[in-house]
């Protein structure tokens, strides 16, 4: 009887850390307004500020980036380019240029310099989903680092982004940024 107590206590165990770890889903956004157009919204001038959290909620890094983004059509997809221009607390500053193509209806795949291999879009109703790993220097060493990056439009000129960033499943801490269309 206490063998199949035991049981029934890891099996319940098991089912909710199975569920913590389930995140959102792409689809549950898909009824949410305003609907988010990739193309839209990053088109023209973008102004982002933003802080680095570590895992224990800290404030390790504050930045503001400028964005010029601008997309035409090549072979009839929809291709963007997003030139990011970050400064940061310290005074260092980074440059990121995107190139996102829509491959399919809200699929995109995105392709920067210090990205490892393709970012992985998906967009549905006001959320878009990211995933993808960053080649991030630190201290003169790179770590290739997976973002789980998730984007909310608020109205039509205000995007709240929130990256969780991971190494071999460990959280390192978050990125948080609030976007503002021009």
């Amino acid at each position: 009887m206490k063998l199949n107590v035991y049981k029934l206590a890891l099996l319940v165990l098991t089912s909710v850390l199975l569920s913590a770890c389930s995140g959102p889903k792409i689809s549950q956004y898909a009824n949410e307004k305003p609907v988010l157009d990739l193309s839209e919204y990053f088109s023209g001038t973008i102004d982002a500020y933003g802080i680095f959290t570590d895992r224990s909620g800290a404030v390790v890094k504050r930045f503001t980036v400028l964005i010029q983004a601008n997309w035409t059509m090549v072979d009839g997809k929809k291709v963007g380019v997003l030139d990011e221009s970050f400064e940061y607390s310290d005074g260092t500053k980074q440059k990121r240029i995107w190139k996102l193509t829509e491959v399919a209806p809200g699929k995109y795949v995105g392709r920067a310099d210090d990205v490892v291999g393709d970012a992985l879009g998906e967009s549905a109703g006001n959320a878009l989903n990211w995933a993808y790993t960053l080649a991030l220097p630190v201290d003169g060493t790179i770590y290739n680092v997976q973002f789980d990056d998730w984007m909310y439009l608020v109205t039509p000129k205000v995007m709240i982004n929130k990256a969780q960033m991971s190494k071999f499943g460990i959280n390192l801490g978050e990125v948080t940024l609030s976007f503002y269309k021009r």
